[in-house]
């Protein structure tokens, strides 16, 4: 017994340089994927806002813009408020307010492709 003790001395080492460097390469995609998920949630949720904002009564598509801007800018980064606008469409015979942000997706970290992921949110207008 003593001697198959002595062949396997150091494997544990091994096994751990062998094992880790997979694991952390899976640990690293697990977490960027997380971090594009929340990057498009985060988008979705400060379009919508902003649809509101420019969907309100007295209110105008421009506004709906700066609120979407200012959101972004706060939560994520300027660099994602780049490219937003606003319209004014009918779904159905409705008036809605349709904003739609073009932001980077985030492949290493927060930096990917620019203008890759689009985002559309849409609010009733009030004014009718």
């Amino acid at each position: 017994m003593a001697a198959s003790t002595r062949n396997e001395k150091g494997a544990a080492v091994v096994d751990f340089a062998l094992v880790m460097p997979v694991l952390l390469v899976v640990f690293l995609l697990v977490f960027q994927l997380g971090l594009a998920l929340h990057v498009r949630n985060t988008l979705l949720a400060c379009a919508t806002e902003g649809a509101r904002a420019g969907a309100r009564v007295e209110a105008t598509p421009e506004d709906g813009v700066a609120r979407t801007a200012e959101l972004i800018s706060g939560a994520l980064s300027p660099d994602y408020a780049a490219d937003i606008t606003a319209t004014t469409t009918s779904v159905g015979g409705v008036a809605v307010v349709e904003v739609t942000v073009r932001a980077p997706i985030p492949v290493i970290g927060l930096l990917g492709p620019d203008r890759a992921l689009e985002i559309h949110a849409r609010a009733f207008a009030e004014s009718q």
